[in-house]
C-alpha cells in the first residue's frame, strides 16, 4: 500500500515550522497511543504512521531529502543501490531515479549540495528517556500524584550548548574547508555527503567548555510530579513531552516514558481488571455455613460461605475489583476459600475429633462425596493397568 504524505499525515502545510509539527505530533500521539487504544490495530497504524512523519520531517536534511525526492528519497529500501554491488539504477525509484538525472545533468553540487547546507544549522532533537516508576496496588487503583527524581542531559549554561569556552571563536573545518560537505565516490558515481568532521557545521570547537568538555550538556537530576491515573498496570506506559535529554543547537528536547510497575501486593493478585485473594475458613464455617469479612478498596464486604462448602470454592464479588484507566467497566473480586485445619490440639480435643471421625466412617459414604469419587477413579486406573 503506498504511504500517504507525511505533510498530511500530520494534517500540516509544506511550510509548517518546527513547532507545528511537535504540536501535531502530539495531538495524533496522544489520540491514537496504543495504551489508549488497547487492541485498535486501525489507531496503532495511525500512530506508527504519524510517528514516521514526525521522525522525517523534524530531521532537517531528511525532510529536505523528502521535499525533494519524496518517499524515494528518504526510504533505505529504494535508494540503496549506490555502492551496493548491484544495479544502481534498478535500485532507486521512479521519480528518486529522474531527480538524480536532472541532478546529475546540473551538477551535483547545484542539486545535493544545497540539499546538504539546509542542514548546516546543527539542530538536533535530544534523547527520548525512560523511568520505571514503581507503584504500590493501593497507588495503582486508586491514582496518585507521585514525584520522583530522574537524570536527563540538560544545555550547558557556561557554553549555551555551543560546546565552545566563552570568549573564543570557532575555527573553520581543514577537512570541508567550511562547506559543510565532503565528496565521495561510490561505485562510479561521485556524490556529496556531511563532513563527518564538523557533522555539516563548516566550522569546529578550538577550545572546549570547560564545564561540558566541548558536549554542549551537562547532567542534571531534576524533580517532576506527575498524576498517575487511577487503574494503571504494570506495563502501562505514557510519555512526559519534552522531559526527555536536552537537543543540540537549539533543537526540541525528547521525551521522557514512565513505565509503570506495580509491586505484589501482601492479600491480592491482580490479573487485568480482576483482583483475586485466599480467604481462610474454619472447618466449623465450611461445615454449618457463615459470614466472613474480606477486604476490598472500598471498604470492609460480608462474603456468605453457604453450609458444606469445600475448600478452594472460589466466590465472585462482582464489582470489586479495579476500575478500567479508560473510566469504562470495572473489574471483580474473587475470594478463593481455604478450610484451615485446627492446630495445637489438646488431647481431649483430639479425643472428640477421633470420635466424630469414627461416627462418619461407620455411616455411610454420603459425608466425603469428593473422596469416595476420587477413590474409584483410582480404582478404575489400576484394573486399567491390570488388564
Amino acid at each position: 500500500m503506498a504511504k500517504r504524505d507525511y505533510y498530511e499525515v500530520l494534517g500540516c502545510g509544506r511550510n509548517a515550522g518546527e513547532a507545528e509539527l511537535k504540536k501535531a505530533y502530539r495531538r495524533l500521539a496522544m489520540k491514537f497511543h496504543p495504551d489508549r487504544n488497547p487492541d485498535d490495530k486501525q489507531a496503532e497504524a495511525r500512530f506508527k504512521e504519524a510517528k514516521e512523519a514526525y521522525e522525517i520531517l523534524s530531521n532537517s536534511e531528511k525532510r529536505a531529502a523528502y521535499d525533494q525526492f519524496g518517499h524515494a528519497g528518504v526510504d533505505a529500501s529504494q535508494a540503496g543501490g549506490f555502492g551496493a554491488g548491484g544495479d544502481a539504477y534498478s535500485d532507486i525509484g521512479g521519480r528518486a531515479f529522474d531527480a538524480l538525472r536532472e541532478a546529475l545533468r546540473a551538477g551535483f553540487d547545484n542539486e545535493f549540495g544545497n540539499a546538504g547546507r539546509r542542514g548546516r544549522s546543527g539542530v538536533f532533537r535530544g534523547g527520548d528517556l525512560q523511568y520505571e516508576l514503581s507503584l504500590s496496588l493501593e497507588q495503582a487503583v486508586a491514582g496518585d500524584s507521585v514525584k520522583f527524581d530522574v537524570s536527563t542531559k540538560v544545555e550547558c549554561g557556561r557554553c549555551r550548548g555551543g560546546g565552545a569556552e566563552p570568549g573564543t571563536q570557532r575555527s573553520s573545518c581543514n577537512r570541508c574547508n567550511g562547506s559543510g560537505q565532503v565528496r565521495v565516490q561510490q561505485g562510479f558515481f561521485s556524490i556529496q555527503q556531511t563532513c563527518p568532521t564538523c557533522r555539516g557545521q563548516g566550522t569546529i570547537i578550538t577550545s572546549l567548555c570547560s564545564e561540558c568538555s566541548g558536549r554542549g550538556w551537562v547532567r542534571k537530576v531534576k524533580t517532576l510530579a506527575v498524576q498517575v491515573p487511577a487503574g494503571v498496570d504494570s506495563g502501562n506506559r505514557f510519555p512526559l513531552a519534552g522531559e526527555g535529554d536536552a537537543g543540540r543547537n537549539g533543537g526540541p528536547s525528547g521525551d521522557l516514558y514512565v513505565c509503570i510497575a506495580v509491586a505484589p501486593h501482601p492479600i491480592f493478585d491482580r490479573n487485568k481488571l480482576d483482583l483475586s485473594c485466599d480467604v481462610p475458613i474454619r472447618f466449623a464455617d465450611a461445615a454449618f455455613g457463615s459470614s466472613v469479612e474480606v477486604p476490598t478498596f472500598g471498604g470492609p464486604v460480608v462474603l456468605r460461605i453457604p453450609p458444606e462448602t469445600q475448600s478452594g470454592s472460589v466466590f465472585r464479588l462482582r464489582g470489586k475489583g479495579v476500575r478500567s484507566i479508560h473510566g469504562v467497566g470495572v473489574g471483580d473480586l474473587l475470594c478463593k476459600v481455604q478450610v484451615e485445619t485446627p492446630v495445637n490440639l489438646t488431647e481431649k480435643q483430639r479425643d472428640l475429633l477421633r470420635r466424630f471421625d469414627d461416627s462418619l466412617r461407620s455411616s455411610s459414604s454420603h459425608h466425603h462425596p469428593r473422596t469416595r469419587s476420587w477413590l474409584d477413579r483410582v480404582r478404575k486406573f489400576f484394573d486399567q493397568l491390570s488388564a
